[in-house]
């Protein structure tokens, strides 16, 4: 049996993320990976990215990374409000002119995708990505269309797709078809930093993987939410982001 811990959106906090880190070492994780978003929200920016280097932890480009490390127009999104308009802008700007050139890139560098392979069928491939298959940026909700999400695991020849980007953890199962031998298996690993739950608990899965079948779980950490919190208010980041973990 092998235990693969993976981990995405960490946003900054990096106190978050040392719970995480804690949390999948005492559970005995064999691997661990991050499906990306170092930055942005939280102060600790570099100390995130130097934690992530220093642990070998492989990591994939979320679409924050992204626009820090190529310095990319910030875009307004439809569903954020005014509000959340001006606060993430002011955010992200924060983050390219406190990240250092060596972290810069670093993102730049980071992989889009990762697959992980356990066996002789598609069905035992792992396709690890942060927002889809497709891009950085798509959101994959777990009302997803069924038909997409088959097509999209028979494009990349796999049978798990693990994901983060939602920030909203869920495990689905889904039919294959064209005679696979088992079910697909989507699984969103939701936020480490800022999750969209209610409580705002630091978010990750567990993939167990055994000769038969490969099965996982979503853990759910809690962590010194008030420090980043303070964090937050004393640094030139919007208390926007502040009020939303309270």
């Amino acid at each position: 049996m092998i235990k693969i811990a993976v981990f995405s959106d960490v946003h900054g906090n990096l106190p978050a993320l040392e719970a995480v880190l804690g949390d999948i070492e005492k559970r005995g994780a064999d691997q661990i990976y991050c499906l990306g978003d170092l930055v942005d929200f939280a102060p600790w920016n570099n100390e995130v990215i130097e934690r992530i280097r220093k642990h070998k932890i492989p990591c994939l480009m979320g679409n924050h990374d992204e626009r820090i490390a190529f310095d990319l127009d910030i875009l307004p999104l439809v569903k954020h409000s005014e509000e959340e308009t001006a606060a993430r802008t002011l955010a992200i700007n924060y983050t390219k002119k406190v990240l250092t050139r060596t972290n810069k890139d670093y993102l730049a560098s980071l992989p889009r995708q990762i697959k992980l392979n356990f066996g002789n069928t598609p069905e035992q491939n792992i396709l690890l990505v942060h927002g889809s298959v497709r891009s950085n940026e798509e959101y994959i909700y777990e009302d997803h269309d069924a038909g997409d999400l088959n097509q999209m695991l028979r494009t990349e020849l796999s049978g798990v797709l693990v994901m983060g980007h939602t920030h909203l953890p869920y495990i689905r199962k889904i039919s294959a078809v064209e005679n696979a031998s088992s079910d697909l298996v989507l699984v969103n690993c939701g936020s480490v930093g800022r999750s969209k739950e209610a409580g705002r608990l630091a978010t990750y899965c567990m993939l167990i993987i055994s000769d038969k079948e490969i099965d996982a779980e979503v853990f759910r950490v809690e962590y010194e939410k008030e420090k980043t919190i303070i964090a937050i208010c004393k640094s030139k980041i919007p208390n926007f982001y502040a009020d939303f973990l309270k």
